[in-house]
């Protein structure tokens, strides 16, 4: 290819290819003697070799994933590069069961996953440690997804009703590794990754990963990234009792961001006849002179651990981590009945957020007998403390209008850039408003002291019990000051502080909680369990500090926490001399307080919400040539009591939003000759509802990948992925009322990996 490396990427190469050329120490082996590394070690990664995983990295998981009695999937580092997943949902897709909620309003653009229904953006953690702030994560810098699911508050803390999601980061290790990939695709696409990991020293490593990325998204073109991240990391300590590691984080990203396609907007929607995405193609309705994202993360995290003589280990985990979210995006609004006219209102939405974070966390972990019954143990004590600043923009002129109809009395007009065709929209419109940051800002608090402890009793060699218990202070806090309105000129081109004066508010809420964690493990033999769990959550107000869409209010800082509870019957075997892991569980997860409205101003916890389940998965190696990847998952939510304020009786049985009866995946390899492997994969999800009335809805749809893979030398080898090999059009998320989001077209990627 004669295409070149932007200055950015070319600097990347140079500096993770020879920062470390000089020899490499002796190493002491675990038995004591020496070996001499040679300069630069050839050697395959271990992690990236590996399908099934058998081990959880969090240290709460007392025992292996055969024998911890809960629903585990873990997404390894191969499956991730193999498939060509760049972001979490991307990576998500291949695990059956999630689904990502869509952003609108008081929810904001970025990573909201649902797991078994509920939402998990208060339980999604970076090596343990919760990571709430909204944002779109990259694949850089990751081992490891790992996915629990049932309630699960007892290991994740607040949240976590329907489970939780824990990425494994990259940390320095025992050899000297040069990797990386450079990546050119279809619409001028390009990524750059690198990852070193060098030893200095008798006991010491330090690793560097880098990304680059110009891409865009398939069909789309105006939806477009830039994004770049830089994490480096220093462990002190690889052999021996004391390990010190040091590590930072940095991922920023530009985007155009696409709320995609109108609902059709009939006159009769409803539950009955429900309105899916209007049949537009692949049309985007975005402005390029207005709308934009802006996302950053910084995240540095410093963790000290010290293996005892007796079988202890103590860890001490420090983070601090900041997320920002800042963005103008355009809702397709089809509220006021533009689109059975052909029209399209642009209508802006915005967000301007940060979230800090810090937490200090201490696990004491070991083992122990008490006379024949063993037992593996954690205990810790989390401190965290999470604040967010939640604001928005102010767009004019589009404030000035009494009406969004489109060429309507007192609405704007279709030659206007605020209204545009359905069907042939102009991205390019000139736009001619301005935009200024609204005095409207909400200050968020949330304080966290916690206990737990988890517990593995191995009762004899066929039975086993697994014990979980913690204890949550929680304390929320959500102060507006009081502002003066933003109005709009006389010509609706500039702010007016003239505007109405609104008075601060303050809300609290202040909860003190219990979770547990019970399960039972009967080995049928040594490579199969059956198991019995029973698991509970709590998700109090504001659960997400802010930056979510449960926010503290008048209407809820007052209430108790929302309990689920699970119970889960399930099994797991290994076959295939313990290649492949086969897995099945049944469940129920009940949500019998849910926070339904009494009145337009009151809530209170009376509502009802099920979801009854099963879920097959399977992970590893059919031969030494052919791996899979995959599961299925049946889901069969119910809304079942959602109060009477405002009509919400009528949605009683009705299904949860964004939450699909049926989903499927299934991901496979298979080595065609020595140096060439060949790949693909069927992802299937049914239909989505939108609300809770299940009147708006994206359609079930199918999407394969295909993925070929040919070693020309040991130290480099090429890739070809693509990704929605049929180009199908389809929607994997839906939002009430307003749009449905696309998924990509097709797209090509040829990737070059490295290793030295």
């Amino acid at each position: 290819m004669s295409k070149k490396l932007t200055p950015i990427a070319a600097t990347m190469l140079v500096a993770f290819s020879s920062p470390w050329s000089a020899p490499a120490q002796a190493q002491a082996t675990p038995s004591g003697t020496q070996r001499s590394l040679p300069q630069v070690t050839v050697k395959e990664r271990a992690g990236d070799s590996e399908i099934k995983i058998d081990q959880s990295a969090s240290i709460k998981m007392t025992a292996p994933i055969l024998d911890t009695p809960k629903s585990i999937t873990v997404i390894p580092a191969q499956v991730i590069n193999q498939t060509g997943a760049t972001s979490l949902s991307e990576a998500l897709r291949t695990t059956p069961g999630i689904t990502f909620a869509a952003g609108e309003g008081g929810t904001p653009i970025g990573d909201r996953p649902l797991i078994r229904g509920f939402d998990a953006q208060s339980s999604t953690l970076v090596d343990g440690v919760r990571d709430v702030g909204s944002q779109s994560r990259d694949m850089f810098n990751l081992e490891a997804i790992e996915v629990t699911r049932g309630a699960d508050s007892t290991t994740s803390g607040r949240g976590g009703a329907g489970g939780s999601i824990n990425l494994i980061s990259k940390t320095p290790k025992k050899e000297n590794v040069t990797e990386g990939s450079i990546g050119f695709g279809s619409a001028n696409d390009k990524r750059l990754v690198a990852d070193g990991n060098y030893l200095f020293g008798d006991n010491a490593a330090v690793r560097l990963n880098g990304m680059f990325a110009d891409t865009s998204v398939a069909g789309r073109p105006s939806v477009a990234s830039k994004s770049w991240g830089f994490a480096p990391s220093v462990r002190f300590g690889l052999t021996g009792p004391t390990a010190v590691t040091l590590s930072y984080y940095h991922l920023q990203a530009d985007d155009m961001p696409d709320y995609s396609t109108p609902y059709r907007n009939s006159l009769t929607r409803s539950k009955a006849n429900p309105d899916g995405p209007v049949s537009v193609g692949r049309q985007f309705y975005g402005l390029n002179g207005r709308d934009f994202r802006r996302t950053q993360a910084d995240i540095g995290t410093l963790q000290v651990q010290h293996d005892f003589d007796n079988a202890l280990t103590v860890r001490n985990t420090t983070r601090y981590g900041k997320t920002g979210n800042d963005y103008i995006v355009t809702n397709p609004d089809d509220s006021v009945g533009n689109v059975r006219n052909g029209l399209v209102y642009r209508s802006p939405k915005s967000r301007i957020a940060s979230t800090t974070t810090f937490v200090n966390q201490t696990d004491l972990s070991g083992e122990f007998l008490s006379g024949d019954i063993r037992h593996k143990f954690v205990t810790g004590l989390e401190l965290g403390q999470e604040q967010t600043r939640a604001g928005s923009y102010t767009v004019f002129p589009n404030a000035a209008f009494s009406s969004r109809v489109c060429g309507a009395a007192g609405g704007p007009t279709l030659g206007s850039y605020h209204c545009t065709s359905l069907f042939n929209p102009n991205p390019d419109d000139a736009w001619r408003g301005r935009i200024a940051e609204s005095p409207n800002v909400t200050h968020t608090k949330v304080n966290t002291k916690a206990v737990y402890v988890f517990d593995t009793v191995t009762l004899n060699q066929q039975w086993l019990l697994n014990l979980g218990l913690r204890y949550d202070s929680y304390d929320a806090s959500a102060r507006t000051p009081a502002f003066t309105r933003i109005a709009p000129t006389g010509n609706g081109l500039g702010p007016n502080a003239t505007g109405a004066r609104v008075a601060a508010t303050s809300y609290s809420n202040q909860s003190s909680f219990w979770n547990y964690q019970a399960g039972l493990v009967y080995k049928v033999v040594p490579e199969a369990s059956l198991y019995v769990s029973y698991a509970t959550a709590s998700s109090p107000p504001g659960a997400v500090a802010g930056d979510g869409g449960d926010n503290l209010s008048a209407g809820n800082q007052a209430l108790s926490p929302e309990r689920t509870r699970t119970v889960e019957l399930g099994a797991k075997w290994e076959v295939l001399n313990k290649a492949l892991l086969l897995t099945a569980a049944i469940f129920r997860s009940e949500k019998n307080n849910a926070r339904i409205n009494l009145d337009a101003n009151t809530q209170i916890v009376a509502g009802k919400q099920k979801v009854d389940g099963l879920e097959l998965g399977v992970s590893g190696n059919l031969s030494k040539k052919w791996t899979v990847f995959g599961g299925y998952s049946y889901m069969h939510s119910t809304l079942v009591d959602n109060g009477s304020y405002n009509g919400a009786a009528a949605n009683n049985g009705n299904q949860f939003p964004n939450t699909p009866t049926h989903s499927f995946s299934l991901w496979s390899t298979y080595e065609v000759l020595p140096k060439l492997t060949a790949g693909g994969g069927m992802f299937y999800l049914s239909r989505i509802y939108g609300n809770a009335a299940n009147s708006v809805f994206a359609p079930a749809y199918t999407r394969f990948d295909a993925m070929a893979s040919y070693a020309v030398s040991k130290n480099v080898a090429l890739r070809l992925n693509i990704q929605n090999l049929t180009d199908k059009i389809y929607y994997d998320k839906a939002l009430g009322g307003h749009y449905a989001h696309m998924g990509p077209g097709r797209s090509v990627m040829l990737t070059a990996d490295l290793r030295y």
